[in-house]
């Protein structure tokens, strides 16, 4: 008997499948290379911004630990009662700019005494950095929602070129010591804001975004939803930023408190710096997200998740990588001191832990604020690290003796409970559903009939 001839309708589904597997990874393809587009350039905006304060806590750290530790413990105060809530605040401005560019609607506790001494110092000069950065976070949320990234890119990078002679001459030759390092972080910050305001007032790119201030009805209309997605964003970021801020408090009272203090200060500021990384693909993730649900695009907001996670995932292998391999000299970048330096060396590992969490839940925070549900995002940073991580670290660190070691596996262990419930809210989210919120977000219910479905 012959062989059977293969049925038409058969190979008309297969080339179905094929068809369909094809365009699937080819619309994956293509939003790896938008996302890249945004993630690429927030990278080096970033991590510019976040150098202007690691380069003072390095200069600090050569002068010895009382001034590392102090800078430590006094930049954990400040992030928690003023850096934090900016950054927070203006996070809002990822959901509602991002939705409205894509809708094309562009008009709308005790501490050693000489570590509090000098903390007190390094603060006070800290506060002025307070305005610039108030101005520069939404300069920046409204330049990247619309994809502007040159402009951010070579104003970060100046303000950084700037800071690193300055801070050099405030610390070594003026001898200023916290408060030179402080005022220099301010001055770079208000360069950075300067360089930003110029360009988007005369820059053609601004034009379409660009209104003359007025207080029209609708901009009072407006600043009620500004307000409703601006605090659970500031909740979001601020309950997560806290955490760690608190913990670098806490070292402030353990045994050896200047060596603890700095040290895990310093395994702070490279997973900080690290931290940024994947907090530019989840701010392109945001971007593209908000603009593809403003725009009614429920599919290519959900292709977006797909890309920023490949992305995410061989960052994490790249970044480990460079972690481990680097650790016997990471900490002379910081420190002289061989006591800090090893210390620093066995705390490696751990950090790896907390750069592998970050890469997932940065990216699907980025996720949910591009779709407006920054709420969950705060219940679950709350019982994340409020209810699991700190409680941990509390009695690793100080009932059972383990130290700085106990206080930072805490942080991994609430980190990792925040990538895995991020990760359920973002597989149970209806993407059809959140493009037509967006559309009634932008114009308050008038045009969801034009949500593409």
């Amino acid at each position: 008997m012959g062989k059977m001839a293969e049925s038409p309708l058969l190979r008309e589904v297969e080339g179905e499948r094929e068809i369909g597997i094809s365009s699937r990874w080819d619309a994956l393809t293509e939003e790896l290379k938008k996302v890249s587009c945004i993630a690429l350039p927030m990278v080096f905006v970033a991590i510019s911004q976040q150098l202007v304060p690691t380069v003072a806590m390095g200069m600090l750290g050569h002068l010895g630990e009382l001034y590392l530790s102090a800078a430590a413990i006094a930049t954990s105060l400040t992030n928690v009662t003023g850096f934090s809530l900016l950054y927070g605040l203006s996070s809002a401005l990822e959901t509602l700019c991002g939705q409205a560019y894509g809708a094309r609607q562009y008009n709308k506790l005790g501490q050693d005494p000489l570590i509090s001494f000098e903390a007190k110092k390094y603060s006070t000069w800290l506060i002025p950095a307070l305005f610039p950065y108030a101005i520069l976070q939404p300069l920046v949320r409204y330049l990247q929602t619309q994809s502007l990234m040159l402009p951010m890119v070579l104003s970060s990078v100046a303000s950084l070129l700037f800071h690193v002679p300055v801070c050099w001459a405030f610390v070594f030759k003026l001898n200023l010591g916290s408060s030179g390092a402080a005022l220099a972080i301010a001055l770079s910050y208000f360069l950075n804001v300067v360089l930003l305001g110029v360009y988007v007032c005369y820059s053609p790119s601004c034009n379409d975004t660009r209104i003359s201030i007025n207080f029209s009805t609708e901009v009072y209309s407006s600043i009620w939803e500004f307000v409703r997605l601006a605090i659970p964003s500031a909740s979001m970021i601020c309950l997560e930023w806290w955490t760690y801020e608190i913990v670098i408090l806490l070292s402030g009272l353990l045994p050896n408190p200047q060596l603890e203090a700095s040290v895990l200060s310093i395994c702070l500021m490279i997973s900080s710096l690290h931290f940024f990384i994947p907090l530019s693909i989840g701010a392109g993730a945001s971007t593209r997200i908000s603009n593809e649900l403003g725009a009614g695009n429920s599919e290519a907001a959900r292709n977006v998740v797909r890309a920023v996670l490949v992305i995410s995932i061989l960052e994490a292998v790249i970044a480990i990588t460079a972690l481990l391999c680097s650790r016997r000299v990471l900490g002379y970048m910081f420190s002289n001191e061989k006591e800090v330096v090893d210390y620093i060396r066995e705390m490696v590992p751990f950090v790896c832990l907390l750069v592998l969490t970050d890469c997932i839940q940065s990216v699907l925070s980025g996720v949910v604020r591009g779709n407006g549900n920054q709420h969950s995002g705060a219940y679950i940073n709350l019982g994340s690290f409020y209810l699991v991580g700190l409680p941990v670290a509390a009695i690793l660190g100080f009932v059972a003796h383990l130290n700085g070691k106990g206080l930072w596996i805490g942080l991994n262990i609430g980190a990792t409970m925040q990538s895995i419930l991020l990760a359920r809210i973002t597989c149970i989210t209806d993407w059809q559903i959140q493009a037509v919120r967006a559309r009634e977000r932008i114009f308050h219910g008038n045009c969801v009939s034009e949500v593409i479905i």
